[in-house]
């Protein structure tokens, strides 16, 4: 996890992760989640053939900085909603 400013693209069958170094946070959270996908150790980082698309996409919405997004092959998005425990709409709303 570099530095860089340019958007790199992961493919696998049934699903497209992208990671956009500058937004990144280092928080962790896909390295944690699916570290057999998110390893820093190798090249690429992200192997996105090492886990379903729905486990991948759950991990990818949980990036605090929205630096990894994903889209699925049959249409669906995603970014990160924000940090782990955050509620999804605001209290009182």
């Amino acid at each position: 996890m570099s530095g860089g400013s340019e958007k790199k693209t992961y493919q696998a069958q049934s699903i497209t992760v992208t990671f956009e170094a500058r937004r990144c946070l280092h928080a962790a959270e896909c390295v944690q989640g699916l570290p057999e996908v998110f390893d820093i150790a190798k090249r690429p980082w992200i192997q996105p053939d090492n886990a379903t698309a729905e486990r991948l996409a759950e991990v990818v919405r949980r990036c605090p900085s929205g630096a990894l997004q994903y889209e699925l092959v049959d249409g669906g998005t995603g970014a990160p909603t924000g940090p782990a425990g955050s509620p999804a709409v605001p209290p009182g709303s």
